[in-house]
């Protein structure tokens, strides 16, 4: 198995498999109130049944690339994850996402993260856009998604029912030139 560090603070990225279902769903029982203020994750992996299956699905979207999903570890705790929620590789776009429970929140941790896996969309796979897109009331990831070099495209207004309540949906972006201009910058 892989894992790639993030920085000097014992913290790595790991695929994130089904065999790690057990593993997943203590992780979201600790940040279940956190992680499901802005997204839907924590009210789809509730049992060990729901985080084997949510791990499995990802699976299968590795195995037919159009998704991957990776965790994040702080001395070797699962504590949040970064995924392409959708990769469509012959159209060269990509979707890519987060979460943290309380305890991982103000390291940096997400924005290592996405780097790592949008650096190798871009380069290895040969991804052209990436999007982020993120609740407008979820400050901490629009401010990733600003970190990371992304233009705000737009807001899709109350799109996105959560939890009784409609959502606006902001959509960030960057292009594979304008990644590639900001790393060789940094």
């Amino acid at each position: 198995m892989f894992s790639v560090s993030l920085g000097d603070d014992n913290a790595e990225l790991r695929p994130l498999e089904p065999w790690r279902a057990e593993e997943f769903l203590a992780h979201m029982d600790r940040g279940r109130e956190f992680v499901g203020q802005h997204i839907g994750l924590a009210d789809a992996v509730t049992d060990l049944d729901s985080s084997r299956s949510f791990l499995r699905q990802y699976a299968e979207k590795a195995a037919s690339d159009t998704g991957r999903i990776f965790g994040i570890w702080v001395d070797d705790q699962l504590v949040g994850g970064v995924l392409f929620r959708t990769m469509d590789v012959p159209s060269g776009n990509a979707e890519v996402g987060c979460w943290l429970e309380p305890s991982a929140v103000g390291k940096g941790l997400v924005t290592r993260a996405a780097r790592v896996i949008i650096d190798w969309a871009v380069e290895e796979r040969g991804i052209h856009r990436v999007e982020w897109r993120v609740s407008a009331a979820n400050q901490p990831s629009i401010a990733v998604a600003k970190r990371l070099g992304m233009v705000k495209d737009g807001v899709l207004r109350e799109s996105n029912p959560h939890r009784g309540q409609r959502q606006d949906v902001e959509i960030w972006s960057v292009l594979a030139p304008e990644w590639r201009a900001a790393g060789r910058a940094s």
